[in-house]
């Protein structure tokens, strides 16, 4: 069975949150934080899991731009001049899938690195 596909994309720019509905059914919203902090890019994950860069001070992070790549991803482009990130077709889906799970584990992994997130008012 082939992996679910986007069938809209948008971006709120107001709340900073992307929305983005698959083809399957479904519909995410995921926050440009969250996005920009699970970036798929080397930069973020490294080469392999142990490389990981723990991400911080991205609370206020905007998506500045949406750029088509082929038929299987987008191109993320954010505030803070990070445009590396190709987010393909079934990384969006795990990521809204999953958005729970990996989000209380970045949280908590913060927490054990010693900062805290500080959102603008």
């Amino acid at each position: 069975m082939a992996a679910p596909k986007p069938s809209n994309i948008t971006y709120h720019q107001k709340s900073r949150m992307l929305e983005v509905a698959f083809d399957e059914g479904s519909t995410f919203e995921m926050s440009a934080e969250y996005l920009r902090v699970h970036s798929p890019s080397a930069e973020v994950q490294g080469h392999s899991p142990d490389q990981a860069v723990l991400q911080t001070g991205k609370e206020n992070v905007r998506i500045e731009k949406i750029e088509p790549v082929g038929n299987y991803a987008i191109l993320l482009r954010f505030s803070d001049d990070h445009d590396t990130g190709i987010y393909a077709w079934d990384t969006l889906y795990d990521l809204g899938t999953n958005q729970q799970k990996y989000w209380e584990n970045y949280i908590s992994r913060l927490r054990d690195a010693g900062h805290e997130r500080k959102l603008d008012a």
